[in-house]
């Protein structure tokens, strides 16, 4: 695939296969507000699992490589893979999915990222171990009409300083953030300027009080509090609750389209992807935002991140069959 003058879809972000193992043998615990829930074993003991299924290419910016791919707009990736078998498999499968890999990075002598996803019920607790690859962003990326940035490694920090100046080369890109655990624990100064160059920031509430450092629940002060920060849009799931937008002036709800979950993962970069690809379509906000819901409940419905992924056609075939009770609806 030849390298285009002008990317439409950059998606920034660590890479990795992550086999799905169903558990049956556990149990949840949770207080009685249904939070804080911590999956517990015997300690010591043999658990029994009902199946393993591999899924290649995942985590939050490859998922939404794929997602827009999938959608009919042209999207690249960069991240990193080490020079092994499942690194070739993951390089495979984005190239299946249309994802344009130009700007990927092997690095001989390193591991490709490896993890481990423990499902239980409709939720999932994963494993995580995050190879610490020498991140450096070419000169050579051409200018992208937008770019996705989410999770990285913990040795990324300068990482960010040279995507900030690859988005100040380029004033025109815009940027898409959703802030991953690394992130999120880099805190708010360090990525002051990421913060304020962000178009759309994505995250779920838990997220958005680690960001903020703050135990507020109302979800409005939580998004005017994001906002603060530089976002033109806000934009925070709850859940099987629903989700929340706000640009400034007006803060909006959306339900979700179905509340069945057969499995969790992905349900937020799927929501992301969809959103984003309606804005680069040139949606309008309100309708942008009734297409994540619609691509999340697709992506629960299968195992694994990527699997229900829609294209343009189904989605707005859903939307045209929604029910009445699935709208925007401003809330105070």
């Amino acid at each position: 695939m030849e390298k285009d003058k002008q990317i439409d879809f950059l998606a920034i972000g660590d890479i990795a296969t992550e086999p799905f193992i169903r558990i049956t043998d556990a149990e949840a615990s949770c207080d009685l507000q249904g939070e804080h829930c911590k999956i517990c074993f015997r300690f010591g003991d043999k658990i029994p699992y009902e199946s393993a299924e591999v899924c290649n290419a995942v985590g939050n910016s490859p998922n939404v490589a794929v997602g827009v791919s999938k959608l009919g707009i042209k999207s690249s990736l960069i991240s990193y893979v080490g020079d092994d078998l499942v690194g070739k498999q993951n390089l495979e499968s984005l190239m299946k999915d249309g994802v344009n890999i130009d700007y990927m990075k092997i690095v001989p002598g390193m591991d490709s990222n490896y993890h481990y996803v423990l499902w239980y019920a409709s939720e999932r607790t994963i494993l995580v171990k995050h190879t610490e690859f020498p991140y450096s962003f070419s000169s050579d990326v051409p200018e992208a009409k937008w770019v996705y940035l989410s999770s990285l490694a913990p040795n990324s920090a300068d990482y960010h300083k040279e995507i900030v100046a690859y988005l100040k080369k380029y004033p025109d890109t815009k940027l898409a953030f959703q802030p991953g655990t690394f992130q999120i624990k880099l805190g708010m100064e360090v990525l002051k300027e990421m913060y304020e160059m962000t178009e759309i920031l994505f995250c779920n509430i838990v997220e958005a009080k680690r960001i903020l450092e703050t135990e507020e629940d109302d979800k409005v002060k939580l998004m005017e509090m994001l906002h603060a920060l530089g976002p033109k849009i806000v934009v925070m799931t709850d859940g099987l609750s629903g989700a929340y937008a706000f640009d400034g002036s007006d803060a909006l709800f959306i339900p979700v389209y179905s509340d069945e979950a057969f499995e969790s993962t992905g349900a937020g970069d799927a929501f992301a992807s969809a959103m984003v690809s309606a804005l680069i379509l040139e949606k309008d906000l309100k309708e942008a935002f009734s297409w994540g819901p619609v691509n999340s409940m697709s992506v629960v419905a299968q195992v694994g991140a990527q699997k229900g992924l829609l294209s343009r056609e189904k989605l707005e075939e859903y939307l045209a069959n929604a029910s009445e009770g699935y709208k925007v609806s401003k809330i105070n």
